[in-house]
């Protein structure tokens, strides 16, 4: 065979380069739009080469990645950093964008304790937990 006509599933690659935990979830992920191939969303069993680009969500995270390897087998977190490569630019987009979803969640500050029978009374009075 040769080199281009090498391809493995979608759903094992993202398994094997731990994308997800489970091929189940990277299953779903893919059935959900949650990945796309070249722009376009793909099937579990659509065919992975090199040189794809994939977009990937997961969470609050999204990965614009190229393959750069394939694998059918999950082996340690450093090779299968090796399957793909994240453009700088990519990169650096996807820590701004989580960088700043962490900056407004820090200025939730979650109560203490349980609130005690004036403040229940209070919260049930106004419907808002925020009354405290």
């Amino acid at each position: 065979m040769s080199e281009d006509s090498v391809s493995i599933r979608l759903d094992l690659w993202l398994w094997a380069a731990r994308f997800f935990k489970t091929r189940s979830l990277a299953k779903q992920a893919i059935e959900t739009g949650k990945v796309e191939i070249g722009g376009q969303r793909a099937k579990a069993s659509r065919a992975v080469r090199m040189g794809d680009a994939l977009r990937i969500v997961r969470g609050e995270e999204v990965f614009e990645i190229v393959v750069a390897g394939l694998s059918d087998q999950r082996g340690p977190a450093s090779v299968a950093q090796t399957l793909y490569i994240e453009p700088e630019e990519a990169r650096a987009k996807r820590l701004e964008r989580l960088a700043t979803l962490r900056a407004a969640r820090a200025g939730y500050q979650p109560p203490e304790g349980k609130p005690d029978k004036r403040a229940r009374r209070l919260i049930r009075a106004l419907g808002d937990i925020d009354a405290l």
